[in-house]
């Protein structure tokens, strides 16, 4: 005998009952979502209280300030989204990293002549907080971070450029390969470096070493320095301690 399939009435019955619990699979995943809008709403109030109580904080301290941006991220609220709205109000975050982005430019247009466009953090953070005067908000490194990233709408200058354990910025239109952050990197400790030390030390060609070097020169990030009797050094500005700047 053959044996029989499933009728007609069991297809539609199981049919039915898929159909249910997809029903009731939405009805469950709406009701989620929204649960976590309330509960991000809630978040944002309560950012919206902590931020209201610890205003001053805010403003003044440079590290707090840190923790309340990535406090802020973590629930996906951008305090430098807009000028406008709460956190302008409230806090003048907006403000206070719009004008912090003028004081950038400005310190970057007066040491361009030495520098090439190419400074480091450190060197921007003195100068700026120079500029700012003493009467004013303690910045940080985090907090020129964010206001150099505003910046971007300024075109395809103001490149942040990780070095190791800290940042330059390079403030004029052009792209550094590998190879010249490299040779940056490796020109940190004295400031300058000549060929063959790039040769004996990186393991590169000269052809390499020279295409490097001679790119820095190019662009005004290095100054050349020819000693009697020895080889030729490549300096760089940007690598040049503040105080010691012209």
């Amino acid at each position: 005998m053959r044996r029989r399939g499933p009728g007609i009435a069991a297809i539609k019955n199981k049919n039915l009952a898929e159909a249910r619990y997809k029903d009731k699979g939405s009805v469950l995943a709406e009701d989620q979502v929204v649960q976590m809008a309330s509960q991000m709403e809630m978040f944002k109030k309560n950012l919206e209280d902590f931020a209201t109580k610890h205003k001053g904080d805010i403003k003044k301290d440079p590290e707090f300030r840190l923790q309340f941006q990535e406090m802020c991220a973590s629930i996906g609220v951008d305090p430098l989204a807009s000028s406008k709205g709460f956190w302008a109000e409230m806090l003048g975050v907006g403000d206070f990293y719009y004008e912090l982005g003028v004081q950038i430019v400005e310190v970057c247009l007066a040491t361009s002549h030495r520098n090439g466009g190419l400074v480091s953090i450190e060197e921007l953070r003195e100068r700026v907080e120079a500029s700012r005067g003493r009467h004013t908000q303690d910045i940080s490194i985090d907090d020129l971070l964010r206001a150099i990233k505003k910046l971007k709408i300024l075109g395809n200058g103001f490149t942040v450029i990780p070095m190791g354990t800290t940042f330059m910025i390079q403030s004029v239109p052009g792209e550094l390969t590998m190879d010249h952050t490299t040779l940056l990197t490796q020109a940190q400790a004295k400031g300058y470096m000549t060929k063959s030390q790039l040769v004996k030390e990186l393991k590169w060609e000269e052809e390499r070493a020279r295409r490097a070097l001679d790119f820095m020169v190019k662009e005004g990030l290095a100054w050349i320095d020819d000693v009697p009797g020895g080889d030729r050094q490549f300096w760089f500005p940007s690598l040049f301690p503040a105080c010691t700047a012209t």
